[in-house]
């Protein structure tokens, strides 16, 4: 039996695939950028506009795992981490050109809001669902221990360190710095992928009692995977495209229910990591918890790893500073979900507790973004 969004089993052909939502969604995603880009949207139109943006972000992640079937475990994990990444970069850049003062901060809020979603939403999330339905939730403790070292020494060298240098006034590396930071996260990011995929790929495959349907179900041809890859990057086109489109409804939202500006960030990452949720969450719901820390661990490295040299490198022909370092309230935050993480990573599986323990921290940083 083959799993219910992959529509590219046995005996099943690109012709099929073609009659499928997940291929009309792409497309109209980006006739639909085409004709809004540039104008004045009305209340319907801008509702029209979110629909059809949110039909796209579920066409990537089903996409995502056609070409994630077909190449395997734990390469499937990295191309929708790095897909999802590639969106939430395009959003930072393109809504901090466009932006103002109130842009500085911008690519700040949202890594940090993608770390703790990440770190907490979703980890905690697949950890109680899957301690629910199967009892315990079972994950090899030496890769998913590697990723929390990765992502906790990037937060800190990225979003930490900014509040305690003293080149610069505020939360502000200087160029040198900024230099230094992103180099080392690209270099770290890069290092990381090279140990999960080749030198200790086994560290990162799901442990215990994968579905049986799901390991049997045949994976697609080279062709279909092709057909699914361009898809996907036409999704990924549309998702950007319309989110930005859609930016300026995000913040007049934020901004007539009284947040903080800040908050336009956690928005940002909310809908970013929509696909990453759900595809962990369907690994979950298949015992597959390792599938889905891969997939929360991940993004939150290929957020901080490959946004912050992006972004170094838009400095350029950016105008106005560049805001990264946290405030006392998010270190705090920050360091009690990595201690958390590391109890929680230690003894290779997991209770229902400490799904519950991640979403309350998950809780704690979305309360205190609207009532810092």
């Amino acid at each position: 039996m083959c799993d219910p969004l992959i529509v590219f089993c046995e005996g099943g052909s690109v012709i099929g695939a073609l009659r499928s939502w997940t291929t009309y969604t792409p497309l109209l995603a980006v006739l639909l950028l085409g004709a809004v880009w540039g104008r004045d949207l009305g209340a319907v139109v801008t509702t029209l506009v979110a629909l059809v943006l949110a039909g796209a972000i579920l066409a990537a992640v089903h996409h995502a795992e056609v070409v994630a079937h077909r190449v395997g475990e734990p390469f499937g994990s990295l191309v929708l981490a790095v897909a999802v990444t590639i969106i939430e970069v395009a959003l930072i850049v393109t809504l901090m050109v466009s932006g103002g003062k109130d842009s500085s901060s911008l690519a700040r809020d949202t890594v940090f809001a993608a770390v703790m979603i990440t770190a907490n939403g979703i980890v905690g999330l697949c950890l109680l669902v899957g301690a629910a339905r199967f009892g315990l939730a079972v994950f090899n403790a030496e890769g998913t221990g590697a990723a929390l070292a990765t992502v906790a020494t990037l937060a800190a060298l990225s979003l930490v360190l900014p509040t305690f240098t003293t080149s610069r006034p505020g939360p502000e590396f200087s160029a040198g710095q900024l230099a230094f930071a992103a180099s080392a996260s690209l270099l770290l990011y890069a290092t990381f992928v090279v140990t999960q995929t080749v030198r200790h790929r086994d560290f990162f495959l799901p442990v215990g009692g994968a579905s049986d349907d799901d390991e049997h179900a045949a994976p697609p041809s080279d062709r279909q995977a092709l057909v699914s890859l361009g898809l996907l990057l036409l999704a990924l086109v549309g998702v950007v495209g319309l989110a930005k489109v859609e930016s300026p409804a995000i913040e007049s939202g934020v901004a007539a229910a009284g947040f903080p500006h800040s908050f336009v960030g956690v928005v940002i990452a909310l809908l970013v990591l929509l696909p990453e949720t759900v595809a962990a969450l369907r690994a979950a719901l298949r015992d597959k918890v390792q599938t889905s820390l891969n997939l929360a661990l991940g993004s939150a490295m290929a957020s901080i790893g490959l946004t912050i040299p992006t972004i170094a490198i838009a400095t350029i022909w950016l105008d106005g500073p560049l805001l990264l370092g946290l405030d006392p309230t998010q270190i705090v935050l920050l360091g009690l979900t990595v201690v958390v993480g590391v109890l929680t990573v230690v003894p290779g599986r997991a209770t229902r507790l400490q799904g519950a323990v991640h979403l309350v921290l998950l809780a704690a940083f979305v309360f205190l973004a609207i009532n810092p």
